[in-house]
């Protein structure tokens, strides 16, 4: 029947035991400039007919989202589309950062 409570989902955020942890580069690094740092994030917005995805990347300088795409899956397309939007609009940063590092492959 396909029927499905809404409520909050488990925790998306934590990682697989075996994902690589990477050292957290930013730390010391003084953001002085446009296009010196982005960062990419998921979230979800529960909906009635259950969540849908948003991406968001954004200039830590600016503090301005760059671009932005809902998904009704969370795949890694809708990802992959906003930063390319982002690029296309902006050029490229020179330091690009995402919590856990990686986007997994879609299906």
């Amino acid at each position: 029947m396909a029927v499905e409570a809404v409520y909050r989902k488990p925790n998306t955020s934590n990682p697989e035991p075996d994902y690589r942890i990477y050292p957290y580069l930013l730390r010391n690094i003084v953001v002085s400039r446009p296009n010196q740092v982005w960062a990419m994030d998921i979230t979800y917005i529960p909906m009635a007919r259950g969540p849908v995805y948003l991406a968001a990347v954004v200039d830590w300088f600016r503090r301005r989202v760059l671009a932005w795409k809902l998904s009704i899956a969370m795949d890694t397309s809708f990802c992959i589309e906003a930063l390319e939007e982002a690029i296309s609009m902006n050029g490229r940063s020179e330091i690009f950062n995402a919590d856990q590092g990686r986007l997994l492959p879609s299906g």
